[in-house]
């Protein structure tokens, strides 16, 4: 991709996140009634959607499942925000705080604090548990901000900020969708676009960068964190909100090739980048797959 210079980007993301900017406290309506009959994700998109299980549930039970479904995926990208803003937190520590550079990552921090407030209220507003990661991912993903640096940094953010830019671009257009939903996809969508380009931007400067022998780790650890990400994404206790065995529905939902494909569709964009950047290959394969970004 075309990099522009640091300063010039930053300067150009400023004025635009000044110009247009959302609080979900004053922009979205959180006394709107919900919708009888309509899901909270795309039915398709359903972890458990074209399973054996699936086909026992009645047509209220898939959509009260959408509904935790969505619960975990907006607490999940809310325990990930809440990462991202640390991370973000360190470049700035280190960087000279008058820079556009620094100023930029501080209000992309800022605009983070609005998106994790958003969906801790949309949770709420729909009456589910804020189910976020399993315990073991929680403790694990506390390590990210202190390992974590340079393009694999940058290239964790994207996978998840772009994975959940897909399902949202799709769900915001989609009229079986709870128009409560669809609105706050909307608003991410629309702020998230400036995080991705910067984004973008500095792991393709921090791969020109990059010590031939740091290589190795840079793949390794953005493989696993996007396997983490993609299978916390859906937290197997969601499927106890409508009668299922926990163990059971979990094991088929990983082995649904629908859901399978879910994710790959989702991460299309950001692994080809990421492929192009030379950050997909050993010794991060094994991790790739198990994600299911890739066969």
């Amino acid at each position: 991709m075309r990099v522009a210079d640091r300063e010039k980007t930053a300067e150009r993301l400023l004025k635009s996140s000044a110009e247009k900017f959302y609080d979900p406290e004053v922009d979205i309506d959180w006394s709107a009634p919900l919708v009888d009959g309509l899901f909270y994700i795309p039915e398709q998109r359903i972890s458990l959607y074209g399973t054996p299980l699936y086909d026992t549930l009645s047509q209220e039970q898939r959509i009260e499942l959408s509904k935790h479904e969505l619960a975990s995926i907006a607490s999940v990208g809310l325990w990930f925000e809440l990462l991202l803003m640390q991370m973000l937190v360190k470049v700035v520590y280190n960087t000279d705080p008058t820079s556009r550079h620094a100023q930029y990552a501080l209000t992309e921090v800022a605009d983070e604090c609005r998106h994790s407030t958003m969906f801790a209220r949309l949770v709420e507003r729909i009456g589910c548990p804020p189910y976020g990661p399993r315990q073991h991912t929680h403790r694990l993903g506390k390590l990210l901000p202190t390992i974590g640096y340079g393009p694999a940094m940058y290239g964790s953010i994207l996978v998840a900020e772009e994975i959940l830019d897909r399902l949202q671009r799709e769900a915001m257009n989609d009229e079986t969708v709870q128009p409560l939903v669809r609105m706050v996809n909307r608003i991410h969508v629309l702020e998230e676009a400036r995080h991705v380009r910067f984004a973008r931007e500095e792991l393709t400067r921090g791969m020109e960068a990059l010590r031939g022998f740091e290589k190795p780790y840079q793949k390794w650890l953005i493989a696993t964190v996007s396997m983490m990400i993609t299978r916390t994404i859906i937290n197997p206790a969601v499927y106890a909100s409508v009668g299922l065995d926990v163990r059971e529905a979990h094991r088929q939902a990983l082995g649904n090739p629908r859901f399978q494909e879910t994710i790959r569709w989702s991460g299309e964009r950001i692994m080809s980048f990421l492929g192009d950047a030379g950050l997909v290959g050993k010794p991060g394969m094994s991790a790739w797959r198990r994600s299911f970004l890739i066969v």
